[in-house]
């Protein structure tokens, strides 16, 4: 085989000096240096290349979270207290499935919380009608990663956009379909950008599958229902969106927890492929799934489908050996064939940005052991 393509799924560390600058500009709105941003999307974007990596975006420089960036660019919307104050921990339910079943690993991390520097932006409210008003933050973030992938010769870019369902409280629609068809129209204007400028869309929607930890009443067929509910809004979206153009990515949780509570990929898989997307992320790599593999026996690739693996973990540091990469990849390219498979990391190594999970050098190397073993792989596979 010639080439197995490499990718991943969007955040990557802040270096220091853009962190803060970040930080600064969502609490007191002070302008980005600009000039700034730009080197340091260059940079990292270098740094995918020097890696390895085919299919390269901007590391979410310019962004809070994989979603908080929204505050800038939703008019319609209004700050709220928080209802839970005190220490940050992150994207974690400390009162989730997984943490009844560990509430000593639990304790440990709220003492000890690698989010505790993350930036912090207020919750919203939706309060007026909403509407997209971020074009001139995206067209700088597409006029960046553009000339940084011109600088080292990198053709293929994807950028990442959050969802299309909201996750903040609705005061001014009349219900909750409205609402929700309202926030998808808006965030389609940021999509249709995306996909204009060349790039491969990626819908980021860490809670579809994530979420199941946080709904303990639920039963798996109470969930599965909740997230045929999300799908159709979803697909409403991207209604006549090029979906070969669409990558679609869930986790089952962003966090090193024990992670016992996650669902499986048999349990949502047949769901995922309704979405109208060519391309669907998600973990693979991490001790919970490293053997989904297997489901590709079960369920049938639909014509069109194409799958993007994790093959090196955000939920661990221990940097994969690229033998180890390469078996990964070999299992899902006999599963699934080799013209239906590219690979990533599980989730984004920082998708809070400030989070001390995933270090800079760790994530940097975590790439290069992805692409190592997409080299081995490609040796191996006739």
């Amino acid at each position: 085989m010639s080439k197995i393509r490499t990718t991943h799924t969007g955040s990557l560390p802040r270096p220091k000096q853009i962190l803060e600058a970040v930080r600064e500009h969502f609490a007191t709105g002070k302008a980005m240096d600009e000039a700034m941003l730009a080197r340091t999307v260059g940079d990292v974007v270098r740094k995918q290349v020097e890696a390895g990596i085919d299919i390269v975006t901007d590391g979410e420089m310019s962004k809070p979270s994989f979603f908080h960036y929204l505050s800038e660019r939703l008019e319609g919307f209004a700050p709220r207290e928080p209802k839970v104050k005190g220490r940050v921990v992150g994207p974690m339910d400390l009162d989730g499935r997984d943490a009844i079943q560990f509430p000593d690993y639990y304790a440990g991390f709220e003492k000890h919380s690698p989010f505790e520097n993350t930036i912090r932006v207020a919750p919203r409210a939706c309060v007026a009608p909403i509407k997209y008003m971020g074009r001139k933050f995206l067209e700088r973030d597409i006029t960046n990663l553009k000339q940084a992938m011109a600088k080292v010769g990198v053709r293929d870019g994807f950028m990442p956009a959050a969802s299309p369902l909201p996750f903040m409280a609705n005061e001014h629609y009349k219900s909750d379909e409205e609402y929700f068809e309202a926030y998808g129209e808006a965030m389609r204007e940021e999509y249709k950008a995306i996909l204009d400028a060349g790039f491969t869309l990626q819908v980021d929607d860490p809670r579809m599958v994530s979420a199941w930890d946080s709904f303990k009443d639920m039963t798996l067929a109470q969930y599965r229902k909740w997230m045929q509910g999300r799908i159709a809004h979803i697909n409403h979206a991207l209604r006549g969106l090029p979906a070969e153009r669409i990558r679609y990515h869930t986790c089952y949780g962003v966090n090193f927890g024990p992670r016992v509570s996650d669902l499986q990929l048999d349990d949502v898989l047949d769901l995922l492929f309704t979405i109208n997307a060519g391309f669907y992320s998600f973990e693979a790599a991490n001790p919970r799934h490293d053997h989904e593999w297997r489901v590709l026996a079960k369920i049938k690739l639909p014509n069109g489908k194409k799958l993007i693996p994790g093959a090196v973990t955000h939920s661990n540091v221990t940097i994969e050996h690229p033998e180890v990469v390469a078996d990964r990849m070999q299992r899902w390219i006999e599963a699934a064939g080799a013209q239906n498979v590219l690979f990533g990391n599980d989730c984004g190594f920082s998708s809070t940005a400030g989070n001390t999970e995933i270090p800079e050098t760790v994530a940097f190397a975590k790439l290069k052991s992805l692409a190592e073993g997409a080299r081995l792989a490609a040796s191996r596979v006739r």
